[in-house]
């Protein structure tokens, strides 16, 4: 067969490139790119296939927010039909012929699918516990399914059958009202199947309106007054929450899970210490770190008048407008002194495409302090806010206090995360995200960079100490609330007098915590994932087995996973394939 001219230009045009690529694609360079597993396949299939069931059997069509309606009952079953097919390939896959890499990747997608299939089995149970509230569901969920593949509907039968969801909305209020309270879990369940069965409706409704001459005839009035009737039905569960805004003072809301659940999620987790483990460690810390600033207060002038020395910190921030100059100071700082110390290679790509934004008053209600990730989100105060505020946003952010945490957000943190996790082991991110990875990784770095004496004068010490303290109370007040043992004022409180928080600055902490999107272990996960990665770098780098170089590139590169698990491939240990979290990193005194 002869090219056609449109052909031969378009090998051309290939092969001139491959002459201009930066490197030559000699066998050398292309084991740069085989940092893959044999399991690799496997967990991208497995999660195409998730989202396959789930945009079939889920409701349609995808707009935003339909990810957070539940399941319907058959969507269920077909996700548990497909976990235990996953489940028997696994069964016969050649586990002995696995390197610690592949074996991890085993081991994790063996755990994710078990998990996904104890949460399917928690909501079916949930779903038939609530039955009674879900009176109407059925008949929603069976027209949604013959809308899927376009059949005929009757409008007279669809009116007729609406007629009756509304009757069963009616008794399904009345069963409610006569309850008190209901579990803040089930409200919780119940409103994201109330929308799913909303936008079920709303589709199939969509789909005939107006191209189906009965349908359109019969239909649009009743399911209107379905839909007030769902509208107004939701608001009542709402109100039976025993969720609740605490009169405290604080006017921040949550729920405590209690003991037993913050122990199965640190399992859940890979973490094998308990709640109450977790405390002992915090307060260990937090103990060093106040000996750490009596030190630096001393050499200030101050005695042991920490405070005094931390309130002369705060009042050294910049005027109005000048934040962001800050900001690329401290950046630079923090490159030249990774470069200095030869603790890491920086991609120059990575280096040169970092964002830059303010921080609106509105999310600087719960996000006092700057965030990151492709860009850096500066907390600064606007003209719209009131005069105290603007003075604690600036005092909160003064340039000690932000020493310490824009790598954390930028290089090395959250924005070269965000780059080297689609170029290395993409896979992974999806399937084993963990915020002791996401946030241990960037805490390790603020960790390091003291340790390594990145604060070089007593200011500085203070300001990475603040951010130090404030991780150990992250743990103490987060665990503190879910044991039931604090209320949110008493966790505002103990920011305020023991890590010397603005107060407006801490209830926009502790609101973030409890009434945020973030888990109940988010916000310990920094300085615990950031321990655990110390204790690693201590077993690889200080005993001569990686460079700091060798060390940072390679953990980057492997992208999201439990440390435990991070440390086994570092270590190349040989794993059982059910394997159990075991690993104790930290070393109490006592």
């Amino acid at each position: 067969m002869i090219a056609s001219p449109k052909l031969k230009t378009k090998k051309a045009l290939l092969y001139g490139m491959l002459l201009f690529l930066p490197f030559p694609m000699n066998a050398q360079n292309l084991d740069l790119y085989n940092h893959t597993t044999p399991l690799e396949p496997i967990i991208v299939q497995y999660g195409h296939d998730i989202e396959a069931i789930n945009y079939y059997y889920g409701p349609m069509p995808k707009g935003w927010g339909s990810q957070y309606a539940a399941a319907s009952p058959e969507q269920i079953e077909r996700l548990e039909k497909l976990n235990q097919d996953y489940l028997k390939k696994l069964n016969v896959f050649p586990y002995s012929r696995l390197e610690t890499s592949g074996q991890v990747d085993f081991i994790l997608l063996k755990r994710k699918i078990k998990k996904n299939l104890e949460v399917l089995e928690s909501n079916k149970k949930q779903y038939n516990q609530l039955a009674s509230n879900l009176l109407f569901a059925d008949k929603i969920f069976a027209m949604e399914k013959l809308r899927r593949r376009g059949h005929h509907l009757d409008g007279e039968a669809v009116a007729r059958e609406l007629a009756t969801v509304v009757k069963d909305l009616d008794q399904a209020t009345r069963n409610l009202q006569i309850k008190t309270t209901l579990p803040n879990v089930d409200v919780d369940y119940l409103n994201t199947l109330l929308y799913s069965l909303d936008l079920r409706l709303t589709s199939t409704f969509d789909f005939y309106n107006g191209y189906d001459p009965q349908f359109t005839w019969w239909v649009p009035k009743v399911f209107q007054e379905v839909k007030d009737k769902l509208k107004k039905y939701k608001e009542l569960l709402n109100s039976k929450s025993d969720w609740k805004v605490f009169d405290d003072g604080s006017q921040i809301g949550g729920a405590p899970i209690g003991n037993e659940e913050l122990n199965r999620q640190l399992t859940s987790e890979m973490i094998s210490y308990t709640a109450n483990d977790l405390l002992r460690l915090a307060n260990q810390e937090f103990a060093w770190c106040e000996a750490e600033l009596l030190k630096a207060s001393r050499e200030m002038g101050f005695g042991n008048d920490w405070k005094a020395a931390q309130e002369k910190v705060k009042n050294t921030y910049v005027p109005i407008g000048r934040q962001p100059e800050l900001i690329m100071k401290l950046y630079d700082d923090a490159q030249k002194f990774i470069a200095q110390n030869d603790l890491m290679d920086i991609p120059s790509l990575a280096d040169e495409t970092w964002g830059m934004i303010m921080m609106s008053p509105e999310r600087q209600l719960v996000n006092p302090f700057f965030t990151g990730g492709r860009e850096i989100s500066i907390s600064y105060p606007t003209n719209s806010m009131e005069q105290e505020d603007k003075l604690m946003s600036m005092r909160g952010n003064n340039p000690y206090f932000s020493r310490g945490t824009v790598q954390h957000e930028l290089i090395p943190g959250h924005h070269l995360q965000y780059f080297m996790n689609r170029r290395y082991k993409p896979y992974r991110e999806e399937a084993f995200n963990t915020p002791f990875w996401t946030e241990g990784w960037t805490l390790y770095w603020e960790l390091l960079l003291y340790n390594k004496g990145f604060a070089t004068t007593p200011e500085e010490r203070i300001g990475m100490l603040f951010w130090r303290m404030h991780r150990c109370a992250r743990i103490t007040f987060s665990i503190k609330f879910h044991l039931g043992e604090w209320t949110p004022q008493q966790c505002i409180d103990y920011l305020v007098d023991r890590v010397g928080f603005e107060s407006a600055n801490a209830h926009g902490e502790v609101k973030r915590s409890f009434e945020g999107s973030y888990d109940p272990l988010y916000q310990l996960a920094y300085l615990v994932g950031g321990l655990q990665l110390m204790r690693i770098k201590e077993e690889v780098v200080d005993e001569g087995k990686m460079s700091f170089k060798q060390f940072h590139d390679r953990v980057i590169k492997e992208n999201y996973l439990p440390m435990e698990m991070l440390r086994a491939i570092l270590r190349g240990d040989n794993l059982p394939s059910d394997y159990e979290t075991n690993w104790k990193f930290y070393n109490f005194k006592n």
